[in-house]
């Protein structure tokens, strides 16, 4: 997130610049921009409006770059899991369009003529991607395009007096809207989101939507040097960066209508442990990040509880397994009650896994070994952090790291600390659930029983 104020805004001419040095002497072709400036479109989409709540979308394009950009932002959505529908109405007979539209034909997203689409488009769509005219657009609209800005200003109005329409996604620049100065007569598209591309162009300044993004992830050094651009850094892997503060939210109305597949008994392993597997396995395939971390509550001889996140490093029919240092807060609690509950979240999955039982800890022999298995970097940092203890500042961190580092510097046996080691939690009960639609959701709790000296589990389902 960038303040606007600090952020370069381009000109017409000095847009039209970088286009032709980007695909001059710098060696990007048409597509490749094409491709990475509807990626940024859909990235930026899917940032803000859920394919749960906002999945039918429509995508207005235009015969030039622009509306290429929103073919492209299309076929992405489609495999984002939007439901796209396409108006092309003056199609560009050129193989690179041609392509496109083919892309799309094969995925079945349908394209709609102007006089196909319905007259209310508040019935029919969630989102309705402009990409009917680019920077390098002179005069006025001609037709169909001037009818279609019309009803995207239409749907503004209807917006304003407080009935649902749907969200409007400008690309680059705001159909109908002058490059530099915006929204000239005040009469024209304003649009829910804003997606710049490369770089902001001067009618940004006048945008005032709840969100505004970059994209466009690909403007080399040389051209940040020659025009002096100063650009928000891209977060992580992602090809869009928002600019601006987000809007302020509600927090009681922020809510997330879960659609996944239904729990039910028939289908879970009889064993908990087995089931436990069976979904830590899916959490690793879909590639969410650390699908082992876990909260960790636990409650010490004063009654209060507290939690925190910690790694699983070992399951089996004995249990759960973590790793910790035995004077910190946790380990306190722990040996003067020794039960805990560990809670498994994994969000893009809707699943939770819940978990309690009594704890011990780990042979020393398997602390031992474990603690060997780590980078080196940890074992230092197992010994050199007092954890929980009050220290003056991170400077005392690094000081004793760097003591230590420089004395195993010869690559010798680092010792494991004798406060340092593993606990196991011996479950006694189960919880798997499942997000459904209305909070209608799945829970079924695993509950040990004897039966004829056997310890079985049985499966119960909770109301959510």
């Amino acid at each position: 997130m960038q303040n606007p104020e600090s952020i370069s805004y381009l000109t017409q001419r000095e847009a039209a610049e970088v286009d032709e040095i980007l695909m001059g002497p710098l060696g990007f072709s048409v597509d490749q921009l094409m491709e990475l400036a509807g990626l940024s479109v859909a990235t930026s989409i899917a940032e803000v409006y859920k394919p749960s709540e906002y999945s039918r979308v429509l995508a207005i394009c235009g015969p030039g770059n622009n509306g290429g950009d929103g073919l492209v932002a299309a076929r992405h959505l489609h495999h984002f899991g939007y439901k796209p529908s396409v108006c092309y109405p003056k199609r560009t007979r050129k193989p690179l369009y041609n392509g496109l539209v083919t892309q799309l034909e094969s995925l079945s997203v349908p394209f709609l003529s102007v006089e196909d689409l319905p007259v209310d488009l508040s019935e029919h769509f969630d989102i309705l991607v402009d990409a009917m005219f680019g920077f390098s657009f002179h005069g006025s609209p001609r037709p169909p395009f001037d009818d279609l800005i019309q009803k995207l200003v239409q749907l503004c109005k209807f917006d304003q007096n407080h009935q649902k329409s749907p969200v409007i996604v400008s690309v680059d620049i705001p159909s109908g809207w002058h490059v530099e100065e915006g929204d000239v007569s005040g009469e024209g598209v304003k649009p829910d989101m804003l997606v710049s591309l490369t770089a902001p162009k001067l009618c940004a300044k006048k945008f005032t939507g709840p969100h505004h993004f970059l994209g466009g992830r690909f403007v080399p050094p040389s051209i940040v040097d020659k025009f002096k651009l100063h650009l928000p850094p891209y977060p992580g892997t992602s090809m869009c960066v928002r600019i601006g503060k987000p809007p302020q939210i509600d927090i009681s109305a922020l809510r997330q209508n879960y659609i996944s597949p239904e729990l039910l008994e028939e289908q879970v392993a009889a064993d908990p442990i087995d089931q436990f597997r069976k979904w830590f396995d899916k959490a690793l395939a879909a590639g969410l990040r650390e699908p082992n971390a876990m909260a960790l509550s636990t409650v010490g001889k004063d009654g209060k509880p507290s939690s925190r996140i910690v790694l699983l490093k070992g399951v089996d029919k004995d249990g759960f397994v973590w790793y910790t240092n035995y004077e910190s807060q946790k380990a306190h609690e722990l040996s003067e009650n020794p039960q805990a509950s560990l809670l498994f979240y994994w969000d893009g999955l809707n699943r939770q896994v819940r978990v309690e039982g009594s704890v011990q800890k780990v042979p020393d022999e398997e602390s031992e070994q474990y603690f060997h298995s780590r980078p080196r970097g940890s074992q230092i940092g197992a010994i050199a952090s007092k954890q929980s203890t009050i220290i003056p500042g991170r400077h005392v961190l690094h000081q004793t790291y760097k003591e230590l580092e420089e004395k195993y510097s010869d690559g010798s046996l680092i010792p494991k600390p004798k406060h340092w080691g593993g606990y196991r939690l011996k479950p006694r009960l189960f919880e798997f659930w499942q997000g459904q639609q209305s909070r209608l959701h799945d829970r079924l709790q695993y509950i040990p029983q004897e039966i004829d000296r056997k310890v079985v589990w049985k499966i119960v389902r909770l109301a959510p």
